[in-house]
């Protein structure tokens, strides 16, 4: 392979802070993973960050926005979603009860993805999620 080329594919997304942008985030993911056994979990994954940048930072306030990258190899698939800080302590994984009505979506992304990572990002926070592929060789994401 020509040390230029790359077999990974990468797609970006910046979205407006609204609410509605989740359901965009969600479609957008599905569109891109069509066909991957993987995509459903990453559409809640991409669900559920999207959600927690709207609600829990600047990025649901007066003109903020959200930033997705999903990156897709024969190994893994990473969704990553950037938000625009103003929390004052970074996202952490949080295991609550059944019963418990906030504090859980971490939880779940960490439930689904192989592995998760947060990265501090310019001010805001990046939380990058990795859903591994069955790691044969020549195996696929379709």
């Amino acid at each position: 392979m020509h040390e230029y080329t790359s077999t990974a594919r990468v797609w970006g997304l910046t979205c407006p802070g609204f609410p509605e942008e989740v359901s965009r985030a969600r479609r957008w993911t599905r569109d891109i993973l069509r066909g991957s056994p993987l995509a459903e979990d990453a559409e809640l994954i991409v669900s559920e960050l999207s959600a927690n940048a709207i609600l829990h930072t600047a990025s649901g306030r007066d003109r903020g926005s959200f930033h997705l990258a999903l990156a897709v190899s024969a190994q893994v698939v990473a969704l990553s979603v950037t938000d625009e800080g103003g929390t004052g302590s970074a996202p952490k994984v949080e295991h609550q009860d059944q019963e418990a009505e906030h504090g859980r979506g971490l939880g779940m992304v960490s439930a689904l993805a192989h592995r998760v990572i947060v990265h501090d990002s310019h001010g805001g926070y990046t939380i990058t999620a990795e859903l591994f592929t069955d790691g044969r060789p020549g195996g696929s994401l379709w």
